[in-house]
């Protein structure tokens, strides 16, 4: 068995355990965490398929992230007070709904400002996708009915059929299992053709051209799909906290984002989950003692960046291998 499986299946099983192990001890707080960890490690697995596949270094995905708790915050709010959502379309308090909602918005939105921001690169489309996300923000705290800057309260959990999801390890099995679902169909489009053809638009654009395969258009369908999976991400995380908020959509949440996979492992399957982790607890170790944690939480990115590219993941496994 190759290093790198035992390594990815050690962190699934890993994080799978801690909430059974916090329920035997009667310590509700760390499920929380560990649900925390596997909803923040999705919104890294959706940024990793634009970033670690398609080399698109975003600056604007916490727009999808804070789409989707938005998306969870009103239709659960609309039908707390069953009143009906815009042009009298009914409201819902079931959290595959909202998924559903926050996937399909967050493609348009993707859609609408990949199309522009994909005609730049480099520092050009990092500043481009952060400004299109500004603009969502800035939106977000201007809209007096969902809250403006006070932001928005769940007075309770979305629901899902068959499940108790105000119980907190039944949420984060729920939260666990979209992980799972996401990490598969990250490794389906990995390997796939479509997903060849990405890396090699990253790699060298003219050779791909030269084929036949339009790199615009392969970076787009990964960006809308980056954008959706992160969107499902912003929905778990607002149920979680039972709270949205336009800090959901700050720049700030974006180079959260980008820090987990970097910590993790750019591209590596289960490099979110790692980073993931790794960023949790450091922000729960560290913030109790200071509160610059984030000044030693710098030193360790530091750190890997200058002498473990290949984040976590690659320290411990080595060397990614392709083919």
């Amino acid at each position: 068995m190759r290093r790198e499986t035992i390594v990815n299946w050690s962190l699934a099983g890993l994080l799978l355990a801690l909430p059974f192990a916090a329920q035997a001890l009667g310590e509700p707080f760390y499920i929380t965490l560990a649900t925390r960890m596997a909803i923040l490690a999705l919104a890294a697995v959706g940024l990793n398929l634009a970033l670690g596949l398609g080399g698109l270094v975003s600056f604007g995905h916490a727009a999808f992230f804070g789409i989707g708790g938005y998306a969870a915050g009103i239709l659960g709010m609309h039908a707390l007070n069953a009143e009906p959502l815009f042009l009298g379309i009914p409201a819902s308090d079931q959290i595959w709904v909202a998924w559903l909602v926050a996937i399909v918005v967050c493609a348009l939105v993707a859609l609408a400002t990949g199309v522009i921001s994909l005609r730049t690169s480099g520092v050009y489309f990092i500043m481009i996708t952060l400004a299109f996300a500004q603009m969502i923000y800035y939106f977000a705290i201007s809209w007096p009915a969902y809250g403006g800057e006070d932001g928005l309260s769940l007075p309770l959990r979305s629901a899902f059929p068959g499940l108790n999801t105000a119980d907190p390890l039944t949420f984060f099995l729920l939260s666990f299992a979209v992980l799972a679902v996401t990490l598969v169909l990250f490794a389906l489009v990995g390997g796939s053709r479509f997903g060849t053809a990405l890396q090699a638009a990253r790699q060298n654009e003219a050779r791909l051209a030269a084929v036949g395969i339009e790199p615009f258009h392969t970076r787009l369908v990964a960006y809308v799909m980056s954008a959706a999976i992160t969107g499902v991400a912003g929905v778990l995380f607002a149920n979680l906290n039972r709270f949205v908020s336009p800090s959901m959509l700050s720049w700030q949440m974006s180079g959260e984002l980008i820090v987990l996979i970097i910590l993790g492992g750019t591209a590596r399957l289960f490099g979110p989950i790692a980073g993931a982790m790794l960023f949790v607890l450091f922000e729960f170790v560290l913030g109790g003692m200071t509160e610059r944690w984030q000044f030693f939480l710098g030193l360790i990115l530091l750190a890997v960046v200058l002498f473990a590219r290949g984040g976590i993941v690659g320290l411990l496994a080595g060397k990614a291998r392709h083919g």
